[in-house]
């Protein structure tokens, strides 16, 4: 087993109501008034309050491409993924030489070397940090980089592993795409980013480490099993067409749809191995996707709305951060706490379509300070 030791989420300074947004893009997308029309009714029923941007508002009508959209999105992510980084590790008591393993999931920051190579002198990492970039995950990196990090740390457990992710949605925007894709898109993603620190089994607290430190460790969310599923004849639901534009989205009316008919099975199955159900589990940490997405949760597990509360509140406060978004999820899950043993399930859905599903339980011993090092 690994730990979920710290999370950081982290969002962009420039914040703004969905309405102004909204506002703001219905004259870049399209001069046609009944397009206009749909983007504000679509905005308007995204269940999103409030988004944060990587760049002002005002700066979307001056973009001239996709050369300066992402480089604006390397620069800006490695800022994001720093901010992090930093804070998780000052959670976890640890410095940055501590880190032994270095996984970077991103779907709208392209660059070779890619972020988690330049966060290594950012942040002064060792020089043989082993690194493992992703691309292509989407939505569903934030839950698969929690289970491909448990996986080396099942191999390594006397690491340090720092998980981290950018996304900064906004740079994707497509001025001369008035489709319903583009509009759905256009109100619900929006700019922000995450660092987890996990540690294998055989890594204790740092020496030394104030009571607050030892406290976190011995807290500490444990990961018990993952499951990665594909959905056959799905691939043309959810994903990007890359182009000389940049990244144009390709989402499908049947995503909901797609979710609603495996979720439940797929869930099923990593809870058998716990041997454990759906009505054991105690913290729903779901990707919020968007209201139908979640929708199609719950109604496909049979869950009450507040099941998913913490998924409808990040919804409301940052929009859809793509694989960022399950990791800010989690982070509140943590701060709220869980009973001893209480089991949670993180869950998110990506291009593929595929699910990574990730099963975690709290620790069932009483936290003691004494012996947490």
């Amino acid at each position: 087993m690994s730990r979920i030791v710290a999370v950081a989420p982290v969002l962009p300074d420039h914040v703004y109501p969905q309405t102004q947004i909204a506002d703001e893009l219905a004259d870049i997308l399209t001069s046609d008034d009944a397009h206009r029309a749909v983007l504000r009714r679509l905005h308007a029923s995204s269940g999103i309050d409030t988004r944060h941007l990587v760049a002002p508002l005002e700066r979307y009508r001056a973009f001239t491409g996709f050369d300066e959209t992402n480089a604006l999105a390397l620069a800006s992510g490695l800022d994001l993924a720093e901010r992090a980084a930093r804070a998780a590790l000052a959670t976890a008591g640890l410095e940055p030489a501590d880190v032994d393993h270095l996984m970077l999931t991103t779907v709208t920051a392209v660059g070779a070397p890619s972020i988690d190579a330049m966060l290594v002198d950012r942040l002064g990492l060792r020089p043989d940090v082993t690194r493992l970039p992703s691309f292509g995950l989407g939505c569903a990196g934030g839950a698969a980089g929690l289970a491909r990090v448990h996986d080396h740390l099942e191999a390594h457990p006397g690491q340090v592993a720092l998980l981290v992710s950018v996304e900064l949605c906004s740079l994707t925007l497509q001025r001369d795409d008035d489709s319903t894709a583009n509009l759905v898109a256009s109100g619900l993603f929006g700019d922000g980013g995450a660092a987890v620190v996990m540690a294998g089994r055989e890594r204790d607290a740092p020496r030394g480490s104030s009571d607050e430190v030892r406290r976190t460790w011995a807290g500490a969310p444990l990961v018990v099993g993952a499951r990665s599923v594909l959905y056959p004849g799905s691939a043309d639901a959810l994903g990007w067409q890359v182009g000389a534009s940049g990244l144009r989205i390709v989402l499908s009316g049947g995503l909901p749809d797609v979710v609603r008919e495996h979720v439940a099975d797929d869930v099923k199955a990593l809870l058998t191995a716990q041997g454990a159900v759906p009505d054991d589990v105690r913290a729903w940490l779901v990707h919020p996707g968007g209201p139908k997405i979640l929708e199609a949760v719950q109604d496909a597990l049979d869950l009450p709305h507040e099941a998913l509360a913490r998924s409808w509140a990040n919804l409301a406060r940052a929009g859809n951060l793509s694989s960022a978004s399950v990791l800010h999820v989690l982070a509140d899950g943590i701060a709220d706490g869980a009973p001893p043993g209480a089991l949670g399930v993180a869950a998110a859905f990506g291009p593929g379509v595929g699910v990574e599903l990730v099963a975690l339980r709290w620790p069932s011993d009483e936290v003691d300070v004494e012996g947490a090092a």
